[in-house]
């Protein structure tokens, strides 16, 4: 704690730098800390990278629903790539100081593709709707045209919907201490070193979480539920099995984004008080889950992917 006081209050003298925390009370063990991390980086990386290839060089998966899973990749993929440069440099360089313009830049991608994933998602719950609930017109609704606006519109609602938050904030002066809670730069914890009136910020913050943090899972649930609705309808118990396990992997990789979501906002706002240790470990999680997870999921429980995954490593296997 007084190491991060000291390198806060001489960044008072220097106003271009914002000050990253590792793990509150191990400082002394981020090299080892810094093992798993590594591992999760990795699994992330190679992960979705081989999702998207197989996708892309496959034609066989050149369908809405793999078209969508390689967004999905792609998007893991930027959030590992947006976080990995501050939270490695912090564990093995012991580099704390990060620039206005780099954090600023780092919280702008960071949010964007948070909101993405969850865009993604949405647009995948959507599909499953589609292709379960009106299946002779799947391949008239999921054109590749479609798709592309789709996914056009997905990267247009996210950069538009955190450019305000970056200019709100950037405008508002920042003194006294410069030291986050993080080992990367999120909104919420910047907001907080601000020493002017942030209302502006908050309404539009809470503006931000209705229209997305709260609406897309609501309408991923509505999907679900019409989706439900007609597996029901569906006579053979093997068909409605059959149906229900097409949408697993989208429900896991649901779950795996918004029960860290929800644990995080439960945290901040119940256990103020406790140790910071709890919100540090929180945030990791959040952030670390979906892209470590969702390349697992979809290998594990899509045959179509596993294959072709386990084909690009092994290019000469035959599979049953």
């Amino acid at each position: 704690f007084l190491h991060y006081s000291s390198m806060s209050a001489n960044s008072t003298q220097d106003a271009f730098y914002f000050i990253l925390t590792g793990i509150p009370g191990f400082e002394d063990c981020h090299i080892w800390i810094s093992i798993p991390f590594c591992c999760f980086y990795i699994i992330s990386i190679i992960g979705n990278t081989a999702i998207y290839t197989v996708v892309h060089i496959e034609p066989s998966l050149h369908q809405p629903m793999y078209l969508f899973l390689s967004m999905l990749a792609l998007t893991d993929l930027g959030l590992t790539l947006t976080t990995l440069p501050t939270i490695m440099g912090l564990f093995w360089f012991n580099i704390h100081k990060i620039s206005f313009e780099a954090c600023f830049a780092q919280f702008f991608f960071l949010h964007g593709f948070s909101f993405m994933e969850s865009s993604v998602l949405l647009a995948m719950a959507f599909d499953r709707y589609v292709a379960i609930c009106h299946p002779l017109r799947y391949a008239s609704i999921f054109t590749n045209e479609i798709i592309g606006r789709v996914g056009f519109t997905i990267i247009c609602r996210c950069a538009l919907a955190v450019l305000p938050s970056l200019f709100l904030l950037k405008r508002l002066p920042f003194c006294g201490s410069h030291l986050l809670s993080h080992s990367y730069c999120l909104h919420q914890d910047m907001i907080h070193l601000v020493c002017a009136d942030t209302q502006l910020n908050n309404w539009y913050g809470f503006a931000l979480v209705l229209l997305i943090i709260v609406m897309d899972p609501l309408l991923i649930v509505l999907s679900y539920a019409m989706i439900l609705r007609s597996v029901l309808r569906i006579s053979s118990m093997t068909e409605r099995l059959r149906a229900l396990n097409n949408c697993l992997s989208h429900v896991l990789a649901v779950m795996t984004l918004y029960v860290p979501m929800v644990g995080v906002s439960m945290t901040h706002r119940f256990v103020k008080h406790n140790s910071p240790l709890v919100h540090v470990i929180m945030a990791n999680v959040y952030l670390l889950a979906p892209p470590v997870m969702n390349p697992i999921i979809y290998s594990v429980k899509t045959k179509q992917i596993r294959h072709g995954i386990i084909h690009l490593l092994c290019p000469h296997t035959v599979h049953s």
